[in-house]
């Protein structure tokens, strides 16, 4: 399988094909049923990888972790401000996940594009003390970038009435995820460009 056949089946796998088995799903039974059952899409994947490569799937995890957190934020269910709160607690989750990951060897960033990128020469790369800095600079961004939004559409739940929330709320959501991902095609660019300058020197200076 190809490199961009192999992200695509990756994305289809863990978000697309669940969300709209859910959507599906809803039509014919409770949503919770519906959860459930897409749940074991990303989760059976997730099984696969580890008895294949005998360790777990950055992206398919964090899939699986937003899945089984909306199913348990629906089982709590509440009235209408929670229901309207519980979208952003999922994205603030993540946003954790990534912020807590920079606490350890290797941040979640670098399995992530480990994942897609799944070649030796990617994994040789952490070896430069940039390319970390890169990884965990990426890894800080998108953490910083999702808690932030969560936190400003939770106070916006609060402050404004349903209607309005609901027509704001997708502008936040989709403004702050549209600048994290510009950010991170900008500034990939610009750290490839310097890492591979980084790269030469080192070479020129072994020779």
């Amino acid at each position: 399988m190809s490199k961009r056949n192999y992200i695509i089946f990756t994305l289809l796998i863990n978000g697309i094909v669940p969300w709209v088995l859910y959507v599906w799903l809803s039509n014919y039974m409770s949503s919770i049923a519906a959860l459930t059952i897409a749940t074991l899409v990303p989760l059976i994947d997730n099984v696969i990888h580890l008895a294949r490569y005998r360790k777990l799937d950055a992206f398919g995890s964090l899939m699986l972790f937003t899945f089984l957190l909306t199913l348990v934020l629906v089982l709590l269910g509440g009235n209408e401000k929670i229901l309207l709160v519980r979208e952003s607690l999922i994205t603030a989750s993540v946003g954790v996940v990534f912020l807590c990951s920079l606490l350890f060897r290797r941040p979640i960033m670098y399995y992530l594009a480990l994942r897609f990128i799944g070649n030796n020469e990617f994994a040789v790369n952490w070896n430069y003390a940039y390319f970390r800095f890169v990884m965990r600079l990426m890894t800080f961004v998108w953490g910083i970038m999702l808690t932030v939004e969560a936190s400003i559409r939770v106070v916006m739940v609060y402050q404004f009435s349903t209607e309005v929330y609901l027509a704001l709320s997708n502008f936040v959501l989709y403004g702050f995820i549209g600048a994290a991902v510009m950010w991170t095609v900008a500034y990939r660019r610009y750290s490839a460009a310097k890492f591979i300058r980084i790269k030469q020197n080192n070479i020129l200076q072994r020779e």
